[in-house]
Parts: structure tokens; sequence; C-alpha cells
């Protein structure tokens, strides 16, 4: 079972004390590797569709088609920031920090990491930080 990659199944099952030992590395390295290819390769199309962007002539198309173009440009503006954090979690991972919350120190818990790979806080903590959040917008 040792040379066996974990699943997101048998990652679960794994005990405690084998929080973020090697195997379970390799596994969410693997996860946010594909996750930046497969975006990579999303931002390639987009920026490829926008590239070919034919201008139109009729007004109702030019507002719909400037319409589709800031939608496309939000995406990848989201997407891009996306990329940077997955690229944040693979230098965690090489400095062997991730899977650690950068607040308490405490594990992040394998069930969020799964849920969002990228995830630099425990729930508890994030939960802390969005109520501050949520204070400094009511000021």
């Amino acid at each position: 079972m040792k040379n066996t990659p974990l699943t997101a199944e048998t990652l679960l099952r794994e005990p405690a004390q084998n929080y973020m030992n090697e195997a379970q590395q390799s596994f969410f390295r693997e996860l946010l590797l594909s996750q930046k290819y497969e975006l990579q390769e999303r931002i390639d199309n987009e920026f490829r569709d926008l590239r070919e962007y034919q201008p139109e002539s009729d007004p109702a198309d030019i507002g719909s088609s400037e319409e589709q173009r800031q939608w496309q440009l939000r995406m990848l503006e989201r997407e891009k920031k996306l990329l940077d954090k997955i690229d944040q979690a693979l230098e965690r991972l090489a400095r062997g920090e991730y899977g650690w919350c950068e607040e308490t120190g405490e594990p992040i818990g394998l069930q969020r990491l799964l849920l969002r790979p990228t995830a630099t806080l425990c729930i508890e903590a994030k939960e802390r930080q969005e109520l501050r959040e949520k204070h400094q917008r009511e000021r």
C-alpha cells in the first residue's frame, strides 16, 4: 500500500498522525499542478478568443460584444489571481509549510484542503478574518 498513490477517499481515511506526510504532500502537489495546467489552458483559450475578436458593425451587436469582452476580461483576472494562489500553495509545499494555518500554525484539515487546495487558514482563523472584514465594512 505504500507505493499506491492516495485518492481523496484514502486520504481522508488516513490516521491523524499522517497529516502532511510525504504521500499527502505528493497528493496535493499533483492536485495543485493539475489545477494549474487546466487553468493555464483555459486562460490561453480565453486570450486566444480575445485576440481573434472582430468588431461588429451593428450598434446593438457592438454593445453586446463589448459586454462579452468585459466579462471575459473579469474572468481572466479572477483566473490569474487563482493561478497566483496555486503557485503560492506550491511554494508552501516546497518549503514544508503547506497544510498549516498561517495564523495559528494548526492543521488546516484535509477536507478543507480538498475543497480549497489553496487555503492558507484553518476554518476558525478564516471565520475570524471574515468577521474582521465585516466589521471594517460596517464602519
